[in-house]
C-alpha cells in the first residue's frame, strides 16, 4: 500500500513543480515590482568619485564636495558668489543644504542627491589628466561648466 502511494504522488510531482516553480517566479517578480521608489543600500557612489572635490577655479566658485559611500556633503557655494555678469539661478549646488551630509548615489555620469525629501540629478563628467594622477569632475549649470578637482581619497 505504502509504495502505491509513492507511485501516485510520482504521477504529480512534474505538476507539483511546475506548479511551485510558477509560484516561485511570480512571488519574485511581485517582490521586485512592488519596492519602494528610494533608492536601496546597494545604490552608491562609484568608487573612483569618493574623496574630497574642490573647485578648480577659486575666482569664479568657492566650493567643495564630501563624497562617501552612500551620501555627499556640499560646502561652500555661497550666496555671494556669483560671477560678474552672471545668472545666480545657474549657480552650482546652490539649492542644496550646506554642510550637512545628505544620500545620493551615482549612476551612468548623474548624481542623484536627496536633499529635504527630494531626489535631484546632477549631470556629471569624471576624467583624468597627467596619467590619471589629476581627478576631475565637470558639472554643467544652464550655460557655465563647474570644474572640482580631487584633491583627497
Amino acid at each position: 500500500m505504502k509504495y502505491i502511494k509513492i507511485v501516485e504522488f510520482g504521477k504529480y510531482r512534474r505538476l507539483f513543480s511546475s506548479v511551485t516553480g510558477i509560484f516561485i517566479l511570480f512571488s519574485v517578480f511581485f517582490i521586485t515590482s512592488c519596492g519602494s521608489s528610494e533608492p536601496s543600500d546597494r545604490k552608491v557612489f562609484e568608487y573612483k568619485l569618493r574623496g574630497t572635490w574642490q573647485s578648480n577655479d577659486l575666482s569664479v566658485y568657492a566650493g567643495e564636495l564630501v563624497i562617501e559611500y552612500n551620501s555627499i556633503t556640499i560646502w561652500d557655494y555661497l550666496e555671494n558668489q556669483t560671477p560678474l555678469l552672471g545668472d545666480d539661478t545657474k549657480r552650482p549646488f546652490r539649492e542644496f543644504t550646506k554642510g550637512t551630509r545628505l544620500s545620493g548615489y551615482s549612476e551612468d555620469g548623474i548624481f542623484f542627491i536627496r536633499d529635504a525629501a527630494e531626489w535631484f540629478e546632477i549631470p556629471c563628467f569624471y576624467y583624468t589628466e597627467n596619467n590619471g594622477h589629476d581627478k576631475f569632475l565637470r558639472f554643467t549649470f544652464g550655460d557655465r561648466k563647474e570644474i572640482l578637482r580631487l584633491v583627497s581619497d
